[in-house]
């Protein structure tokens, strides 16, 4: 990434201990404007630790997270939470809302006047695949699981954050679903030049969002960098990742364009 891009959000050395267990160690990072940095790992990597303590549901032991310049810990948490959009693989709409409601639920919070929260819903509805003159008076029981998925990601850009988070977001979908809404998120990201933190354990999907990755294996960073750097790592963890692709799979095929 070049230099001259504005950092977003830092963990600086970040622990995170439970029970006398460690969660992570000494973990530093920086997610930068406009990239998408995947936090890659098996099951109890510490990749969704990473995430709350970026929102501040949890706190760490050790080290600090900086967002925006600021300590996580300085922030008022209501406001820091309205700051960031939060996408995660079961979406959490409110089931007796509609899809416009949902969508405008932060900005709304944020007091913005009804006819800009209007405005707002209707283009990011537009530009996640769901017109609102279609989708938008229908509640969430009467969408297919990928579109309410996308109602959840229109969601979390509503109230412009400069933050995504994003915890398997596309996980409990079908496989042409989710490349679906990769692409999708990809050419959002695009769009909004936002910077996101996307976890997932699938290192196909994630050398297909990612702009950089970051590899963990038991709480810490066993590797950092592009997509490129990933598959030349020669890690025993970047190589049991990589083992995980077919022989058909093409580099080509995945990576975003940018």
């Amino acid at each position: 990434m070049a230099d001259n891009l504005r950092p977003v959000l830092e963990y600086r050395g970040v622990s995170y201990k439970i029970d006398g267990r460690w969660i992570l160690r000494d973990v530093s990072l920086t997610v930068n404007e406009g990239e998408t940095v995947v936090l890659l790992g098996r099951s109890g990597a510490g990749k969704t630790t990473m995430l709350k303590l970026a929102n501040a549901l949890l706190r760490p032991s050790a080290g600090e997270v900086i967002f925006e310049s600021k300590p996580v810990a300085e922030w008022d948490p209501i406001r820091l939470r309205r700051r960031i959009g939060y996408v995660i693989q079961d979406v959490g709409l409110f089931p007796h809302w509609t899809v416009e409601r949902n969508v405008g639920v932060v900005p709304s919070l944020e007091g913005w006047p009804p006819e800009r929260v209007a405005q707002r819903v209707s283009e990011l509805l537009q530009q996640v695949g769901l017109p609102g003159v279609e989708f938008g008076r229908r509640h969430p029981r009467h969408l297919s699981g990928g579109q309410r998925q996308r109602v959840g990601v229109a969601r979390a850009l509503a109230a412009d954050p400069p933050l995504l988070l994003l915890d398997e977001p596309f996980g409990a979908v079908d496989p042409i679903t989710r490349v679906e809404l990769q692409r999708q998120f990809i050419e959002l990201r695009q769009s909004f030049r936002k910077a996101a933190v996307f976890v997932t354990h699938d290192v196909r999907e994630a050398l297909a969002v990612g702009t950089r990755l970051a590899l963990m294996v038991d709480g810490r960073i066993d590797v950092e960098g592009t997509p490129e750097e990933f598959l030349a790592a020669e890690t025993p963890e970047a190589r049991a990742f990589r083992g995980c692709l077919s022989e058909n799979w093409s580099e080509h095929d995945q990576r975003p364009v940018e």
